[in-house]
């Protein structure tokens, strides 16, 4: 069990990882821009690639920003209900949350191989295959349901949510540091 926690921690660490990559790629592309502007040399469906980029971001940060315990969440009737009840709302938005990226990341991966089967390209001065960037987000997706599982598995075990684990942490911080 410890060797299947380590994984999916490396994987988790790995969606966070790239997500940092995409977004410094966005930077970089925003600087080469600029730069080719200022010299009169645009660079070709920069902006373009841009955006792939930040569709890579975006989806492949929701898992490592899910551990992180960083989504926003409405803990106002969380807070109020008894632990028995509380417990039985984490477990159906655990479960619910699991069905509805489940849904959407498989329509995703539909969508991607119908895509590659078709040999869909971008429409930029670039052609770039569209599974290309549709892959950023098929894998984000993945990695965000698989991630969603194991915090299922985490509620139904009797374990307290990944979420809970960070305020935690987060408190005993804030309370170090305040004396």
């Amino acid at each position: 069990m410890k060797n299947i926690r380590s994984a999916l921690d490396a994987l988790y660490a790995a969606s966070g990882v790239a997500a940092v990559l995409f977004l410094v790629l966005i930077a970089a592309l925003t600087l080469a821009q600029i730069g080719g502007r200022l010299i009169g040399t645009p660079v070709p469906s920069a902006d373009d690639f841009a955006g792939f980029c930040m569709a890579g971001c975006v989806f492949l940060g929701m898992t490592y920003t899910l551990r992180s315990g960083g989504h926003v969440r409405v803990l106002t009737l969380l807070a109020h209900l008894a632990p028995g009840r509380r417990r039985v709302l984490e477990i159906a938005c655990a479960a619910a949350s699991v069905a509805i990226v489940g849904t959407l990341t498989w329509y995703a991966a539909d969508m991607l191989l119908v895509t590659r089967r078709a040999g869909e390209f971008t429409l930029g001065q670039v052609p770039v295959p569209k599974w290309i960037p549709m892959l950023f987000m098929v894998t984000g997706l993945a990695v965000f349901l698989i991630a969603l599982l194991d915090e299922l598995v985490r509620v139904l075990s009797g374990e307290k949510p990944t979420y809970v684990l960070r305020e935690e942490a987060s408190e005993t911080t804030i309370k170090a540091t305040a004396e």
